[in-house]
């Protein structure tokens, strides 16, 4: 309820690693099937990679036009999982909708590494394991966040030169 309402109101919300999986229908895991928070449709599923669990530094392909990856498009970022989405089922044929950007990798398969959606944006892997390419990307979503004036003057403005 605490993500639906926050996402009702246009209130971002930011999952990391299993903060993106349970973002879908469903998962299975070690032979379990559990409910997921179906913001997307699909089901997170063990990779089929000849290592798991993925744990190591990987490229990305963000869509164009992502906010996300806005200027590290190229760098890659540090994954920890044995579980994630191999196939993308959103519906984008509401015409006055925008479709969600997904950034896809591959370990073994391709699967979705990154998704964002308006207010709500998820990462399979940790930006705050990813080193610059980590950092530059939580900037990059925290630019995204509605500024209220109440810090104005303890935060500078995005782009004022003002080191944050």
């Amino acid at each position: 309820r605490l993500i639906d309402r926050r996402l009702s109101g246009g209130r971002p919300v930011l999952g990391i690693c299993v903060g993106l999986q349970v973002m879908f229908d469903r998962g299975v895991e070690h032979g379990h099937e559990s409910e997921g928070l179906a913001q997307w449709p699909g089901t997170v599923e063990r990779l089929d990679a000849p290592v798991v669990p993925h744990m190591g530094w990987n490229e990305v392909r963000p869509p164009e036009g992502s906010v996300l990856f806005r200027g590290i498009e190229d760098e890659r970022f540090y994954f920890v999982h044995s579980y994630g989405v191999r196939e993308w089922e959103f519906d984008q044929s509401i015409e006055h909708m925008a479709p969600p950007g997904v950034t896809w990798s591959e370990h073994g398969t391709p699967f979705v590494a990154a998704v964002e959606n308006g207010p709500l944006s998820a990462t399979q892997f940790h930006p705050e394991k990813s080193s610059a390419a980590g950092i530059a990307l939580l900037r990059n979503w925290l630019s995204t966040l509605p500024r209220t004036g109440r810090m104005a003057e303890r935060i500078p403005a995005p782009g004022s030169g003002v080191p944050a």
